[in-house]
């Protein structure tokens, strides 16, 4: 199979996965969410939709150049893929656990898992394509930044 077909198909798959998890939010974000007391940093709603698409694309694009890459190291394209869709299973969840289940506490505590998913799938990306590995570095600040703003949402409204 071609790289780019590769690269497209991964796409879809990240952005359809951003679409499920924008679909468990949207109720909340019109409706708990403007109820909680949130942190001065706290950025304004109309900025996650295209910080988390440009994530999503570059997530895709990053799975795509590793998954191409399968003819020359078999075993660590196929760990590093599971730990791929690990990271992508557990960043759909968050948004469950926050939004869905209005619960900041257990999304915290995932969130962690993520941000630690995340920093492995970067590495283990980086070792096969220094592209690919790269372009999880704007995931994992913005990750960074998104566990800080969870800990602070759960701290001021406990």
């Amino acid at each position: 199979m071609n790289k780019y077909i590769k690269i497209l198909i991964m796409l879809a798959t990240c952005l359809g996965v951003g679409y499920i998890s924008s679909v468990a939010t949207q109720t909340s974000v019109h409706t708990w969410f403007p109820t909680l007391i949130k942190p001065s940093f706290n950025p304004p709603n109309y900025l996650f939709m295209p910080v988390w698409t440009t994530l999503y694309v570059f997530m895709g694009v990053a799975a795509g150049l590793v998954w191409a890459r399968i003819d020359f190291q078999r075993e660590d394209v196929k760990k590093a893929l599971l730990y791929f869709f690990i990271q992508l299973a557990l960043n759909a969840g968050w948004s469950l656990l926050f939004f869905g289940l209005k619960n900041p506490f257990l999304a915290l505590v995932e969130i962690v898992l993520l941000w630690l998913m995340i920093y492995e799938t970067f590495y283990k990306f980086v070792r096969i394509s220094k592209y690919a590995g790269w372009l999880f570095v704007p995931y994992i600040l913005w990750v960074s930044f998104a566990l800080i703003l969870n800990a602070s949402l759960w701290y001021l409204n406990t």
